[in-house]
């Protein structure tokens, strides 16, 4: 039978790379676009730390397929809920795959097999391949040697962090998206006093978008004050 792949996300929401901030890591984003294209390195492999935005640019190249009209799938691997390693049969005929967080797969030894029997049947259809990670593909705790060698073809790029004159500007960046106008100053101290985690900070620029619509105020560093005393948590 075969199996039925669930749309696993809206083509039409903000995960874009026109809503990315790339900081210094245009190269990579350069290479990405390339690769969702149906041009460039056939796989992509790219790691880097927790908040850094691997999933919004995992699906910034399947909307980015989606407007090439290219077939695209995006598999988030979370470690608390696998999905039957089945959701990969018949996913090789796709023209380009996006897999989140590889490193949750690492030491299962069904996930490990399903991964290497489709990661060949995808290659010799000649498809696009991107692999996001918390760590280099040599570095993974992967049992099975064949698929270690595999995830270490292509092209293997680290994500970078963003300094604070880059988090400010992708702070801005990220409310303008949003409607909000957050001026300098206001990020500046929106990122001093709160978490310096940027989905954290998404997070309460959502809070912030709530607030002032409903108090019809502009995001202002009192309003901010305000917020932050109710979520004391930031």
């Amino acid at each position: 039978m075969a199996i039925q792949h669930p749309l696993q996300f809206d083509y039409g929401n903000h995960y874009n790379f026109s809503t990315f901030y790339a900081g210094n890591n245009q190269e990579l984003i350069q290479q990405l676009q390339k690769n969702a294209s149906g041009k460039g390195e056939q796989q992509i492999f790219f790691w880097g730390s927790q908040g850094l935005g691997k999933s919004h640019l995992l699906q910034a190249c399947c909307f980015e397929a989606h407007l090439k009209q290219r077939s695209n799938f995006y598999l988030l691997l979370e470690s608390e809920a696998l999905p039957d390693p089945d959701i990969l049969l018949g996913l090789e005929k796709t023209q380009l795959v996006c897999i989140d967080n590889i490193d949750n797969i690492t030491g299962n030894q069904e996930w490990e097999y399903a991964l290497f029997r489709f990661y060949n049947l995808h290659q010799e259809l000649q498809n696009h391949l991107i692999i996001s990670s918390s760590s280099p593909a040599n570095a993974l705790n992967i049992s099975l040697p064949d698929l270690k060698t595999r995830l270490g073809w292509g092209l293997n790029m680290k994500i970078n962090s963003l300094n604070d004159e880059q988090r400010i500007a992708a702070l801005t960046m990220k409310a303008q998206t949003m409607g909000l106008e957050l001026t300098p100053r206001t990020a500046n101290y929106l990122l001093t006093r709160c978490v310096r985690d940027l989905p954290l900070l998404w997070e309460f620029l959502n809070k912030i978008d709530h607030a002032t619509l409903a108090a019809q105020r502009k995001p202002t560093i009192p309003l901010i004050k305000e917020i932050l005393q109710q979520n004391q948590s930031l």
